[in-house]
């Protein structure tokens, strides 16, 4: 079993490391974000994750502003998800934009943002810091043995499948079990998987899953 999991991508601005957890989160940090109700937060990213938390954070801050590296949100981030945000008040989305310093002495309390298009800066306060900006999968010893998608992360079971045929190469005469990943017996689970959800709980309960699998794959060999 395959649980190797990952390493969450860090924001390289001067003052980040200094101040994360004092104002700067990576990830949701749901527990954090009754903290700063009434407030103005940012969130960092333009995928699905960073959609679903700027809409967990409206529900408590007083501004939520999205910055996104690209042009929009339509090449990484589900149309539903946008609809949402676009029709959620208190969410505005800066295009074209980055962190490049974070200020503060104990906490965080002001962020300066770059431009991409015109290279203009300006600093502004900012309650919190919420990062959404990927994760790098631990598969560099194992992506020659497994398949991988472009990202490094482990293909397993129905994502295997080839214009609905088994994976190349398949060697057994059943699909591949849920977690099982593209060489019969061997499985993964947790966040290294290819579309699992990033949760402890859910990591917990794929690896029980996947030793359930085990247990089949064992009776029959």
């Amino acid at each position: 079993i395959l649980a190797t999991g990952v390493t969450v991508r860090r924001l390289d601005a001067p003052g980040v490391d200094r101040l994360t957890g004092a104002g700067i989160y990576y990830g949701a940090a749901l527990t954090e974000a009754a903290n700063y109700r009434d407030q103005h937060v940012f969130v960092v990213g333009g995928a699905n994750s960073a959609g679903q938390g700027a809409m967990f954070f409206a529900r408590y801050a007083k501004q939520v502003t999205m910055l996104v590296r690209g042009s929009s949100l339509a090449k990484s981030m589900s149309q539903y998800l946008i609809d949402q945000i676009e029709d959620q008040p208190n969410i505005d989305v800066m295009t074209y934009t980055t962190v490049t310093e974070v200020h503060g002495d104990d906490r965080l309390e002001a962020v300066t943002l770059e431009n991409r298009e015109t290279g203009a800066t300006k600093t502004v306060p900012a309650a919190a810091l919420f990062l959404f900006i990927g994760a790098v999968p631990h598969t560099d010893l194992i992506n020659d043995v497994v398949r991988c998608n472009n990202a490094g992360f482990i293909l397993t079971g129905p994502d295997l499948a080839e214009d609905g045929r088994r994976p190349k190469g398949w060697t057994l005469n059943r699909d591949p079990y849920l977690l099982e990943t593209s060489v019969p017996g061997i499985f993964a689970a947790g966040d290294v998987r290819h579309g699992a959800v990033r949760r402890v709980a859910s990591a917990v309960g794929q690896g029980a899953i996947a030793v359930s699998f085990v247990h089949q794959y064992l009776k029959s060999v």
